[in-house]
């Protein structure tokens, strides 16, 4: 019997190839990596100590290095079990809960006319590539150029170009044989009912080849040219070859591109928005970019993603329909999360997409994106608590009956269990704040002002600045990474005078938007900054507006980093990063960076208030303490619990351990 190709990819496909030959061999525990789907184990096919089969779930193929063996499948079982090839397809069938084929003429005409199908779109790719390359391509080759793709990347991606006719690709492919049953069935032209004459579905448009896993064309995308188009972007019709929710842009190259190669790992494949994007970003060193076509992610996109890398990472767009797109694909993947299967977000900045970044800013700019990829626990735990209040038991019970609910749809039960724990544990520090202020019932305590040895409290508003508490670190501190505690701006400083985080947001918020200087210029010239380097960066910046009225980040940048102060500006945006203080980096809207501001800033002049006051009242404390001078401590302490239980609920600015609490 002979089985259509496409049968036989899909079973492969829904059948993890170690998961057939793990029915048969033990695979080896310290050569195995099963995250990315590579496994080893001794050869069943001839007797030896040390495993040298090696199977690789995303080629869904086996090799052994000791016999050479290799093979799929159905070579597997044919070759171990001595099945012949119906009986291997039927047990792997079996094993996809895929039903076999029925054996019937038709099934088989339709794969034969498949073929033909192929041959048809490939000679469509050809004779756009060549209008591409013709006078009457002229205007597409400009449009090209000034999106900067160079010749050889056209050519690797088979670019071309539609005439601005109705019949011309029509007449020259049946010119070379094809049939208009075949023309039509491959979706190159409109036709129908109502429609006398068939005409070219594409015209006057830059052609973009859509090819399959084996890289066979089998549609396309058509970008206008003529802004007066009803639609820029154009795909072919769904047909027999052609399924778009079960397909990615550029898989096969991206597939590749994966693989460990020259020493280096592997790649995580990167999922990206246009054809543009990928074929821009390929360009600029990034080959294992796909991209959907034209639609939201789909649950079987989401799987061809998993087959290539086991943590895809999805990069948007950073403005709101690039978030909530974001969104959408996090309840899209979290039914399906496995051991060592997850997916990673990476945020655009905003009003850039991936062509656009790297060419203003090169490749290192969408390495930059790459690098602050946040996993998908947090995408899911910032949606879900950022932005809301939870000033009473009951909102905080239904945040945590939410997460709940939502970790609950996650079907293995292992990375359920772990995501359930993962959510009480944020929520549990993201309320802890308020409650630990009031375990301290003993006001004067062992020290006589009673707050500890800084006069906040360890994990109030002392030199700590927001009162982390890292895993592992001492109370009140950032959590200090290894590249940042070898950073001038830390040494310069004693071990006990970290660069506070809100002073570091409040001044790259600045940074980044100058002009919310000018918006009030004399709150901001006021700014009472604790950290003597950072003191020194704001009249820096102070200075720089002064001397010309700065409008936009890069321009700050460039004048601090003329003035000497470039290394703390790097030291600073490792700070925010680490914390995930997203409204202080660069890809915050101007909007969200104004509100940040005005809650942090108002948070700082109220901490640095009572901070004065209390010190006030314990020298006063040390010469009298009758019952008046005491009872102003217990006001200005509990002045202080009130601000900590504030802080806590505020979007972004509430991090009580050395978990951001979302919001950025």
């Amino acid at each position: 019997m002979r089985f259509p190709p496409s049968f036989l990819d899909e079973i492969r496909d829904r059948v993890p190839i170690s998961t057939l030959i793990g029915m048969r061999v033990s695979f080896d525990r310290k050569k195995t990596n099963a995250a990315k789907g590579d496994f080893w184990a001794c050869c069943p096919f001839h007797g030896e100590k040390t495993p040298s089969f090696h199977c690789e779930d995303r080629k869904g193929r086996y090799h052994c290095f000791g016999c050479g063996v290799t093979g799929d499948h159905f070579k597997f079982l044919t070759d171990l079990e001595g099945l012949n090839f119906p009986e291997a397809v039927q047990r792997v069938a079996d094993m996809a809960g895929v039903p076999m084929p029925a054996r019937d003429a038709e099934s088989e005409k339709r794969e034969a006319e498949r073929a033909t199908l192929h041959d048809v779109m490939d000679m469509a790719a050809r004779f756009f590539e060549q209008q591409l390359q013709s006078a009457a391509g002229a205007k597409a080759r400009a449009y090209l150029r000034d999106r900067g793709l160079s010749a050889a990347t056209q050519q690797a991606f088979r670019l071309g170009y539609a005439p601005e006719s109705r019949n011309a690709l029509k007449e020259h492919l049946a010119s070379k044989g094809a049939t208009r049953e075949q023309i039509e069935a491959c979706g190159l032209v409109y036709s129908g009912e109502g429609i006398a004459v068939s005409y070219d579905r594409f015209r006057d448009r830059i052609m973009f080849p859509i090819e399959d896993t084996r890289g066979r064309v089998v549609a396309f995308g058509g970008r206008a040219l003529s802004p007066d188009a009803p639609a820029k972007y154009l795909n072919s019709p769904e047909t027999e070859l052609f399924h778009k929710g079960r397909m990615l842009y550029n898989a096969l190259r991206a597939r590749k591109a994966c693989q460990p190669q020259g020493g280096e790992p592997a790649k995580a494949v990167i999922a990206v928005e246009g054809y543009m994007d990928v074929i821009a970003l390929a360009q600029a060193g990034f080959a294992q970019v796909v991209a959907p076509m034209g639609t939201a992610l789909t649950e079987d996109q989401l799987e061809l993603l998993w087959r290539m890398s086991p943590e895809p990472v999805l990069c948007f767009d950073g403005d709101q329909a690039g978030i909530r797109a974001a969104h959408r694909a996090v309840d899209l993947g979290l039914p399906a999360l496995k051991p060592g299967k997850s997916l990673r977000f990476a945020l655009l900045p905003e009003g850039k997409d991936p062509d656009d970044l790297v060419k203003a800013d090169g490749p290192q700019a969408f390495h930059a994106v790459l690098r602050d990829a946040r996993p998908l626990a947090d995408m899911l735990w910032t949606r879900e608590a950022s932005g809301g209040v939870f000033d009473t038991p009951e909102r905080r019970a239904e945040l945590e009956a939410r997460l709940r609910e939502i970790t609950a749809r996650i079907g293995d039960e292992n990375v359920r269990r772990h995501y359930a724990q993962e959510m009480r544990d944020r929520a549990q520090q993201f309320f802890g704040q308020a409650r630990r202020g009031n375990q301290n019932d003993n006001p004067r305590g062992n020290n006589r002002n009673g707050f500890g040895q800084n006069g906040y409290g360890q994990g109030g508003y002392g030199q700590g600045g927001y009162g982390q508490r890292s895993r592992g670190g001492a109370p009140g501190r950032l959590a200090v990474s290894e590249s940042l505690a070898r950073s001038s701006l830390v040494k310069s400083a004693s071990s006990t005078s970290m660069p506070p985080l809100r002073e570091t947001a409040i001044l790259l918020i600045l940074i980044n938007h100058p002009r919310l200087i000018d918006e009030d210029f004399e709150a901001m010239a006021a700014l009472d900054l604790e950290h003597p380097q950072l003191r020194r960066l704001h009249l820096a910046m102070l200075d720089a507006m002064a001397a010309a009225h700065l409008q936009d980040g890069l321009e700050m940048r460039q004048a601090l980093r003329a003035a000497g102060h470039g290394e703390t500006i790097e030291t600073l945006e490792v700070i925010v990063r680490r914390a995930r203080v997203w409204t202080a980096t660069e890809r915050a809207a101007e909007e969200d960076a104004r509100e940040a501001l005005r809650q942090a800033v108002h948070l700082h002049q109220r901490a640095r208030t009572l901070h004065k006051e209390l010190r006030a009242v314990e020298a006063a404390l040390m010469d009298d303490e009758t019952g008046e001078v005491f009872g102003r401590l217990i006001d200005i302490q509990n002045e202080i619990r009130k601000a900590e239980a504030i802080e806590a609920l505020i979007e972004g600015f509430g991090i009580p351990s050395g978990r951001p609490a979302g919001g950025f």
